[in-house]
């Protein structure tokens, strides 16, 4: 059994290596950071990352769905969230991002994390990055 206030990576079976040297999620003890995960479809050994789809729908849900995979293999769920910050490209797609948000999170049990929203730019056909911090029970 791992002590839980050792420092752990997590990656999940879903995700690639990341191309530097970071870890898409990190658990010391009952907290856990989720670094910023954008639309990639799950990794193909051998194939480069391809995005979901061009929209910001297909990119949100992937994304979502990514840093969801990291929350679970660290032990944790959305309802363990306590901060998401959201980054997109375009300022034109708050509103959007916000209806496809609330309708993800629709049936959270829990109350709603914090959110922090802030436009960036980043590489060339990515609309959206999200990162996460849980605090397990």
């Amino acid at each position: 059994m791992t002590d839980k206030t050792e420092k752990t990576a997590l990656t999940p079976k879903t995700h690639t290596i990341p191309p530097a040297r970071f870890s898409h999620g990190v658990r010391k003890g009952n907290i856990l950071q989720v670094a910023g995960q954008v639309g990639f479809l799950p990794a193909v050994e051998g194939e480069p990352p391809t995005p979901a789809g061009p929209t910001l729908r297909e990119q949100t849900l992937q994304t979502l769905a990514n840093v969801k995979a990291i929350l679970e293999e660290g032990g944790a769920s959305w309802d363990d969230a306590m901060m998401i910050r959201v980054y997109l490209t375009e300022v034109d797609h708050f509103a959007e991002f916000n209806g496809i948000y609330d309708q993800y999170f629709a049936s959270l049990k829990e109350v709603p994390p914090a959110r922090t929203t802030v436009y960036v730019g980043l590489p060339k056909g990515l609309l959206v990055e999200i990162d996460a911090l849980a605090v397990l029970g």
